[in-house]
C-alpha cells in the first residue's frame, strides 16, 4: 500500500512538473512581449482596444489580452502611381508624386482606417486630379511649388483623423502628350528667336545712338576748333594791323619831318611782294624783269634810313642817311 501511494505521488508530481513546463513554454511567450524601437503595438482585451504599448519589454495577461496591430511610427515614403489628369484647358498630362507621412497616434491608425497605405495613395491621387484640374497646362507645368503646397495642405488635413501626419508631398513628373510637347518646343523656339531679334534690334539701336552721339561730339569739337582758330586768326590780324598802324605812324612822322626815304619803304615792300608772286607762279617758266636794280637798292636803302632814324638821335640820323646816299650812288 505504501508502495502504491509512493508511485501515485510520484506520478502526480511528474504530471505537475510537465504541466508547469508546458505552461512556461506556451504561456510565457504570450505574456512577455518585446516591442522594438520605432513601433507601437495596440493591446486588445477580449477583442476590444485596451492600450498602446511603447517600445520595450511588456507584460500581457495570457488568454485575455493579445496584440492587435503593430504600427510603424517612423516616417515612411509612399510612391503615388502615375495617372492621367485633365487640365482646365482640356489638356491631358501624366502626373505622379511621392509623399512622406508619419503615424503619430497608433490607435487611430489601427482602428480609424482599414488599409492606411491604400487610403493614403488613393487620397493623394484624387487630390492631384483636383488641384491640377483647376489649372491651365502652362500654369501646372510652371507652378510645381504651388501644386505641392496645395496638396500638402489638403491631404494633411484629410488624414488627421487617422492619426497620421503628412510631412511632405512632391510632384515627380508632369508629362504632356507628345503632340503637345512638340507644340511647346516650337513655341519655345519661336519665343527664343523673337527675343534674339529684339536683342539684335536693341543692339543696332544702341549702336546707332552711340554713332550719332560720337558724330555730334566730333562736330562740336570741330566747331570749337574752328572758333578757336578764328579767334586766334582775328587776334593775329589785330596784332598785324597794330604793327602796320605803328609802321604807318612812323613813316608818317618821318615824312612830316622831311625824310623822303619813308615813302621808299612802302614802294620797296609792295615791289618785293609783287616780284615774289611772279616768281612763285606755277606756269612761270621765264621771268622778264624790265626793272632797274638801282630802284630796288634805293628802296632798301630807304628802309635802312628808317631803321637808322628809329635807333639814333636826330643828329645821327641825317649823317647815316647821307653816308647811305653816297654809298648808293657809288654802287649805281
Amino acid at each position: 500500500m505504501e508502495l502504491l501511494n509512493s508511485e501515485f505521488f510520484y506520478d502526480t508530481s511528474t504530471i505537475a512538473i510537465i504541466a508547469a513546463a508546458l505552461f512556461a513554454v506556451f504561456l510565457i511567450p504570450m505574456m512577455v512581449k518585446s516591442v522594438p524601437q520605432g513601433e507601437n503595438w495596440t493591446v486588445e482585451r477580449f477583442g476590444r482596444y485596451s492600450r498602446t504599448q511603447k517600445p520595450g519589454l511588456r507584460i500581457l495577461v495570457p488568454l485575455i489580452e493579445r496584440i492587435g496591430a503593430r504600427i510603424n511610427m517612423m516616417e515612411t515614403v509612399l510612391n503615388v502611381g502615375s495617372q492621367e489628369v485633365i487640365t482646365k484647358d482640356n489638356a491631358m498630362i501624366s502626373a505622379d508624386a511621392i509623399a512622406f507621412y508619419q503615424v503619430v497616434e497608433a490607435e487611430r491608425a489601427a482602428y480609424e482606417v482599414r488599409d492606411l497605405v491604400s487610403a493614403l495613395e488613393n487620397l493623394c491621387q484624387t487630390n492631384i486630379r483636383s488641384v491640377i484640374g483647376a489649372m491651365d497646362l502652362d500654369e501646372s507645368l510652371s507652378n510645381r511649388d504651388s501644386i505641392n503646397a496645395k496638396l500638402l495642405s489638403v491631404i494633411d488635413k484629410a488624414v488627421k483623423p487617422w492619426g497620421v501626419k503628412v510631412t511632405r508631398i512632391e510632384i515627380k513628373d508632369l508629362l504632356p502628350p507628345p503632340d503637345i510637347s512638340d507644340a511647346m518646343a516650337r513655341q519655345m523656339k519661336a519665343e527664343r528667336e523673337k527675343r534674339a531679334e529684339i536683342l539684335q534690334a536693341e543692339g543696332e539701336k544702341q549702336s546707332a545712338i552711340l554713332r550719332a552721339e560720337g558724330l555730334k561730339e566730333s562736330q562740336i569739337r570741330e566747331a570749337e576748333g574752328r572758333r578757336e582758330a578764328a579767334f586766334l586768326d582775328s587776334e593775329a590780324r589785330e596784332r598785324e594791323a597794330e604793327a602796320e598802324a605803328k609802321a604807318t605812324t612812323m613813316v608818317s612822322e618821318a615824312i612830316a619831318k622831311g625824310d623822303i626815304q619813308a615813302i621808299n619803304y612802302f614802294v620797296a615792300q609792295e615791289y618785293t611782294k609783287a616780284l615774289g608772286e611772279v616768281a612763285s607762279a606755277p606756269n612761270a617758266k621765264t621771268i622778264m624783269m624790265p626793272l632797274e636794280a638801282g630802284s630796288l637798292i634805293g628802296s632798301v636803302a630807304g628802309i635802312a634810313d628808317l631803321v637808322a632814324n628809329a635807333l639814333k638821335p636826330n643828329s645821327e640820323v641825317s649823317t647815316a642817311a647821307e653816308s647811305l646816299e653816297i654809298e648808293r650812288d657809288t654802287r649805281i
